[in-house]
């Protein structure tokens, strides 16, 4: 089976401000398809070009990048025109994936709980935030992952600061209502009526604060999964990612990110369609708890690459 994948491309690193992540992502990924017995090699998006890309001849890549420029739908577009197959939403969903404003638009328009929220300009008075949404709140940037220029708001005099971080990364701000609970998160595998939830994490970061040193440099945060809550909520909440997964369209892989509120109601944050890979990310471990070896998950993951769109007749 590994060797019918042919010549693998391990697409990683990139110029977007997770680069760090993407190049522990993309080394894990590829040394894993290589002990697998699959012919893989890595390619740093970052520091070669699309003409390069296109003479490796790559018969299928993987895409462990994260952030802009490959997993907002620039990268798989670019793919799709050089028919190359690749694991992973495609340009569209993984287009509306990256926004958040417009991701959690959809998931209204389809039912599914999110918390409150408001777009707010850079050079936007934010004072009126905390009438609309209370405290505290979230500021973010948008188009960012990996709690990149994110702020949790506890007082007014905060939101100046808040929107000015978050801006330095997007040219505006998320601003969201701020869920007091448990933090969850729910790998999904597969692809429409085949989509499947793994079991769901609890994460237990210091003092709440699941950030990027929590995130990916220290060992202080603990993970429950699964997750220790009831078989029905379990279920609920395994549901409602496979459903949030399914109205943005995503395809192969993603991770849905979950608030438990402390009625025990769940509300989505955010789809990753191109989640971490790295000894701390969250899919690996899930799939773990579900039987699965890192070196199978990225087996799986490679097996449903291909191209998205159709081609004109």
């Amino acid at each position: 089976m590994s060797q019918a994948f042919g010549r693998v491309g391990v697409l990683y690193g990139g110029s977007s401000a997770e680069r760090e992540v993407s190049l522990m992502s993309g080394a894990g990924v590829c040394a894993a398809l290589r002990e697998e017995g699959v012919d893989a090699h890595l390619f740093d998006t970052g520091e070669r070009t699309l003409a390069e890309l296109a003479a490796a001849g790559f018969d299928r890549v993987f895409i462990a990048l994260h952030g802009r420029y490959g997993e907002d739908g620039t990268l798989q577009g670019a793919l799709e025109l050089l028919r190359i197959p690749y694991t992973g939403s495609g340009p569209l969903a993984s287009c509306l994936a990256m926004d958040k404003i417009a991701t959690k638009r959809l998931w209204l328009q389809h039912g599914l709980p999110t918390p409150r929220f408001a777009e707010l300009a850079c050079d936007a008075d934010p004072a009126g935030l905390v009438e609309t949404l209370g405290l505290p709140l979230i500021v973010k940037p948008p188009h960012e992952g990996s709690t990149l220029g994110l702020t949790r708001v506890e007082s007014a005099d905060q939101l100046r600061d808040a929107q000015a971080l978050a801006c330095r990364f997007d040219d505006l701000a998320l601003a969201e209502q701020f869920v007091r609970g448990r933090e969850l998160t729910i790998p999904v595998l597969g692809t429409g009526a085949d989509a499947r939830s793994l079991p769901v994490i609890e994460i237990f970061a210091p003092e709440g604060n699941y950030d990027y040193q929590n995130k990916y440099v220290s060992n202080d945060t603990r993970y429950g999964c699964p997750a220790d809550l009831p078989d029905d909520l379990t279920r609920h909440i395994q549901d409602l990612a496979v459903r949030a997964y399914r109205a943005l369209g995503c395809e192969g892989w993603g991770r849905a990110d979950v608030m438990l509120d402390e009625q025990e109601r769940p509300w989505l944050l955010e789809m990753n369609t191109s989640p971490g890979m790295t000894s701390h990310s969250l899919v690996p471990m899930g799939a773990r708890a579900a039987g699965m070896s890192y070196g199978r998950l990225c087996v799986e993951i490679l097996s449903t690459a291909r191209c998205k769109l159709r081609q004109a007749a």
